[in-house]
């Protein structure tokens, strides 16, 4: 799936409609700047605005995905290689966050190690603190490896509007959370809340 062309589809039905970007972002509830995001290939529709942009514009899903419109006689090859498209983006979201569980778990074993070495072995003063400042910084770099796997693998619902987004890191990092929820502010409908993580579409 090439989002560059998706943008530039998108951009030119919503022209041919004789829409500006507001009244296209207003039509689905939305920012401008989503839709500008969309139009210069910077992110995708999310699953849940897919129906309502391809009402708003009279296309179908299939030709969204592709990037152009698909005449019949294609329809059926162009609908399998989307299937195909979304089903890799879900299995490599899925490898993210078990690695992102890996690397946690590395993590904490390698620190609890260092401390305990650090704790219990003979050594000079200035070795130990070398060492718990050494056991500082691998968890530190553990921590934001697997936090930016994390955020990659797949999106998170909002519970207000439904939408589906993948948060910045500024955002995810200060939201607290719980083991599948993260309280964050959805770019779509601007409200905050506990946001459920959602690894596949």
């Amino acid at each position: 799936m090439d989002i560059v062309k998706t943008g530039r589809f998108i951009a030119e039905v919503r022209k041919e409609r004789g829409l500006t970007q507001r009244e296209l972002a207003d039509a689905l509830c939305i920012s401008d700047k989503t839709v500008s995001k969309w139009e210069t290939g910077r992110g995708l529709p999310e699953v849940s605005l897919m129906l309502p942009l391809c009402g708003v514009l009279g296309i179908s899903v299939n030709d969204l995905l592709t990037g152009e419109r698909v005449t019949p006689s294609d329809y059926q090859k162009k609908a399998e290689e989307n299937m195909m498209d979304l089903m890799q983006e879900n299995a490599e979201n899925r490898k993210r966050m078990a690695l992102s569980v890996i690397c946690g778990a590395i993590t904490v074993v390698a620190v609890c190690a260092l401390v305990v070495i650090a704790s219990y072995l003979p050594m000079p003063a200035a070795a130990r603190i070398a060492l718990i400042v050494f056991a500082a910084a691998v968890a530190a770099a553990g921590i934001g490896a697997a936090a930016m796997l994390e955020v990659r693998a797949g999106h998170y619902e909002c519970p207000h509007c439904g939408a589906l987004f993948v948060p910045t890191m500024g955002g995810y990092v200060k939201g607290y959370h719980t083991l599948t929820r993260r309280r964050l502010r959805c770019p779509h409908c601007g409200k905050t809340g506990m946001c459920r993580h959602r690894i596949t579409r």
